[in-house]
């Protein structure tokens, strides 16, 4: 791949996961009232809106979490962009991986500007009262992201011990 291919894999997959993201917040929003739980497929896959002013699995710094919240995801775009440029070409999934997490940062991000009430969160699964923590679009990508980069560094550190 191309310097000019890298680039464009950026831009296509962060435009692809920041429109998807910010067109469901919207309709969720315009859609469903805070709080409110529709079921999707009986009660383990269920639209619920609820504004998340902390970060992943509640994470929650007090009055001052929107500004912490937006500064450390500053930092982290601004790592994982240098990140991606020195990445190598031929590591595809890893540059991927690292799109699809600044897709996702950034889609929360904007919600963070947006919004001082803070995530849009809708997307509730769970059994009965075992519920994961609500989450969205955004949330999807930097997680899928997460986990194809761990596998890519896991790969490139088993050809270095094995010597290739």
């Amino acid at each position: 791949m191309s310097k000019s291919g890298k680039v464009r894999l950026l831009v296509v997959v962060l435009a692809a996961v920041v429109l998807l993201d910010v067109v469901t917040k919207l309709l969720v929003q315009s859609n469903l009232a805070l709080d409110r739980q529709i079921d999707v497929l009986g009660s383990v896959i269920r639209l619920t809106y609820i504004h998340n002013p902390g970060a992943a699995f509640g994470l929650y710094f007090g009055p001052w979490s929107r500004q912490i919240f937006l500064a450390l995801s500053l930092v982290a775009l601004g790592v994982l962009v240098a990140m991606y440029w020195y990445t190598p070409a031929l590591e595809k999934a890893r540059l991927l991986a690292i799109a699809l997490i600044c897709g996702g940062a950034l889609g929360n991000l904007l919600d963070r500007v947006r919004s001082p009430n803070g995530v849009g969160d809708f997307v509730d699964v769970g059994l009965g009262a075992m519920r994961w923590p609500v989450f969205n679009v955004a949330d999807i990508a930097v997680t899928t992201g997460a986990i194809v980069l761990a596998l890519s560094l896991w790969r490139e550190d088993r050809r270095i011990e094995q010597g290739e």
